[in-house]
């Protein structure tokens, strides 16, 4: 069983969030990699129905786009789209455009129309992406995994990946003894672990996202070490599986880097509620929802904590004032959307966090890059 993601990147992202199309629908679904697809057809088709009455005040030109941009996924010729899917599936529509992410993470399901895109879920899959890749790096060996929850590991072909420590720098072996620049023995071979660790880098970066997607390492020291010193994704896993990568099966080198994965996850969520508390005690942090969105407004947002199913009613106006409406109202965007977007195109960043995850146990939270005045 393999999950095919399309993990959101910044720039998409921010495409969504500045978008201001005449009539914009957002659909969130549940969707089973081991499905046919059918039943994730007909919830689409329903979810459809449902954005498209939420719209249906439109100019009746751009119903029609609408509906005819929304439909290309109905049609019978996307039964391979169907059959190839992750935990949920997110797609954005105007009477222009079509744009789908297939995510790793379980999203509440929800149809929304309206003049917006609703993509705070979405940024689930930016927080946690739960899929990965292990590097599993040895002198004689490289494999490259992508791993997902509740799914086999699935090896990644590399175009120019070398093979080995000895044949990537031209040796029958790194254990002789003649001289590299001067150097051998020890010496010597560390160097060509170098060079073999920047030959794996490049060829790494041709099928890396480079978009938030954590890599994690299996190797042994030195070339462990050595690695890291070269390797330029930015996502690289401090934490290394430990022991030999040869001679071990993908399943186990996957379950050991997922509970690498986890405890990391763990500690940066706690290494933050950290820094909330250490900024609170400076007078730069918020949890109320009023006071955020102004803060938003004004770009004075560092890191925004997002309770990733909140909504709360209302609208922002463009000076950041809040005009709070009856709960139950207005759909799930709302004033919380409507911050996180605000944070987020300011260059805030965003965590889309469970609601006990959210400093102060209410909607949002946020430290800030300056205490406010009175």
């Amino acid at each position: 069983m393999t999950l095919y993601t399309d993990i959101p990147t910044r720039s998409e992202i921010d495409a969504l969030w500045q978008a201001e199309p005449p009539l914009a629908v957002s659909i969130y679904l549940e969707t089973a990699p081991e499905s046919s697809g059918e039943a994730e057809r007909i919830a689409y088709k329903n979810a459809v129905r449902e954005a498209l009455a939420q719209s249906a005040e439109g100019d009746k030109e751009d119903l029609a786009g609408l509906e005819e941009e929304l439909g290309v996924l109905e049609d019978e010729d996307s039964d391979e789209f169907w059959r190839h899917q992750a935990r949920s599936l997110a797609v954005f529509a105007t009477p222009t455009s079509l744009r789908s992410f297939r995510l790793p993470n379980r999203l509440t399901p929800v149809a929304v129309g309206g003049t917006r895109f609703f993509v705070k879920p979405l940024m689930r899959a930016v927080t946690f992406p739960q899929t990965a890749f292990v590097l599993a790096l040895a002198q004689g060996s490289v494999r490259l995994l992508e791993t997902v929850p509740d799914a086999a590991p699935r090896e990644v072909r590399v175009p120019d990946m070398p093979t080995d420590v000895a044949s990537a720098v031209g040796k029958s072996s790194i254990k002789d003894r003649a001289p590299v620049r001067r150097l051998q023995g020890t010496e010597g071979q560390k160097l060509r672990m170098a060079q073999f660790s920047r030959q794996v880098d490049g060829a790494l970066r041709e099928v890396l996202p480079g978009q938030g997607v954590p890599l994690v390492l299996a190797a042994t020291e030195p070339l462990d070490s050595i690695f890291r010193a070269h390797c330029r994704y930015p996502d690289l896993v401090p934490h290394s599986v430990p022991g030999n990568p040869e001679g071990r099966g993908d399943g186990e080198l996957v379950a050991a880097a997922r509970e690498i994965l986890d405890g990391w996850y763990a500690d940066r969520l706690e290494d933050e509620k950290h820094t909330f508390a250490d900024r609170a005690r400076q007078g730069r942090t918020s949890t109320d929802v009023a006071d955020l969105a102004r803060f938003a407004t004004r770009g004075a947002v560092d890191t925004l904590f997002v309770d990733i199913d909140a909504g709360v009613a209302g609208e922002v106006d463009e000076d950041g004032e809040v005009t709070f409406a009856a709960a139950g109202t207005g759909g799930p965007s709302g004033v919380v959307d409507e911050i996180a977007r605000r944070a987020w195109l300011s260059g805030a960043r965003l965590l889309a966090v469970r609601h006990e995850d959210v400093p102060g146990g209410g909607d949002v939270a946020a430290t800030l890059r300056y205490a406010p005045t009175a």
